[in-house]
């Protein structure tokens, strides 16, 4: 098995980031891509290397689909950059980042009215404030921000049991993201009744395979979303969008441009707000651009690798 560890910087501030690390994992099957955030400890890392060696030594489960409709990702950023985004994507559905810490909800308001501007009135909006409001304050934001016609609200608070009271008090669809991937139980998302929609990310979950029984578990209509990783990350997302029975959303995989560059020469980037399934090559130039050494990177990747045999 061959690792190389690769640090990007990021073209905007993302959840605190402002460069996307990870390991890239080469087996007989391809690539795969080991990028957990730096928050996570071992055991929650040991679900990203799973899918990093599903991708690198078994390969993913035949395509339903050919072309994944995507949405446009719009950071926590001023009105006017949130309206340039919104309009240089292509894309006819935004995710729009809220509740960002240190930023007031008039902010929100000004970036979630840019973007309708710039989509127009048959453009989709969604919105994802990453368990940043209380059950209250949830329902009071959502109502506002509706004004802009939602189409659903992503993990507007933090537990199951607060998306359940949001849920049954306002007519915004809720998403749930974090509630899904860090559940032990993906069940408790259905029996709680939390959620209309469940938002599921590849790494977090464990591989496509892992993440198919989730949503399968779940019983609800799914979105893919990705972890801000390279094409190679980005090519198991596909790859689980692509093997899903069904697919009634644009899906959030279309975030290489929070990136300022990538490791294979041709990046999984949308066209007319859809990615073609496809699994890219690295490149070797490309790879040299970004190649780091990382004791941390190996010393993570040691411990995810000691949770998963245990």
């Amino acid at each position: 098995m061959t690792t190389r560890v690769f640090g990007i910087p990021m073209s905007l501030r993302f959840r605190g980031q402002t460069a996307r690390e990870g390991v890239l994992l080469r087996g007989p099957a391809g690539w795969g891509e080991f990028s957990p955030f730096p928050e996570y400890g071992p055991a929650e890392c040991a679900r990203w290397l799973a899918c990093a060696r599903e991708a690198a030594f078994e390969g993913w489960p035949d395509p339903v689909r050919s072309t994944i409709p995507v949405n446009a990702t719009i950071p926590a950023v001023p009105a006017a950059r949130a309206f340039e985004l919104a309009k240089a994507s292509g894309c006819g559905t935004a995710k729009i980042k809220v509740a960002e810490r240190g930023q007031d909800f008039a902010a929100d308001l000004a970036r979630v009215e840019a973007v309708r501007d710039a989509l127009g009135p048959d453009g989709k909006i969604r919105v994802d404030a990453n368990g940043g409001w209380d059950v209250d304050e949830a329902v009071l934001r959502l109502k506002e921000l509706d004004r802009f016609t939602l189409e659903y609200a992503e993990q507007p608070c933090p537990s199951l049991d607060e998306l359940a009271q949001v849920r049954r008090r306002v007519d915004v669809p809720i998403a749930a993201d974090e509630s899904i991937r860090k559940a032990e139980d993906p069940l408790r998302v259905r029996a709680a009744e939390a959620a209309d929609i469940a938002v599921v990310k590849v790494q977090p979950l464990g591989g496509v395979r892992a993440a198919l029984r989730v949503v399968e578990a779940c019983g609800l209509p799914a979105v893919v979303s990705s972890a801000v990783e390279t094409s190679v990350g980005l090519a198991a997302g596909l790859a689980l969008a692509a093997a899903l029975p069904e697919l009634p959303y644009a899906c959030g995989l279309g975030t290489m441009s929070l990136l300022t560059g990538d490791v294979v020469a041709d990046s999984l980037t949308p066209v007319a707000g859809a990615i073609a399934v496809r699994r890219p090559e690295v490149d070797e130039a490309a790879l040299a651009r970004f190649e780091i050494e990382s004791p941390e990177w190996v010393r993570r990747m040691e411990e995810a690798a000691a949770c998963l045999a245990r």
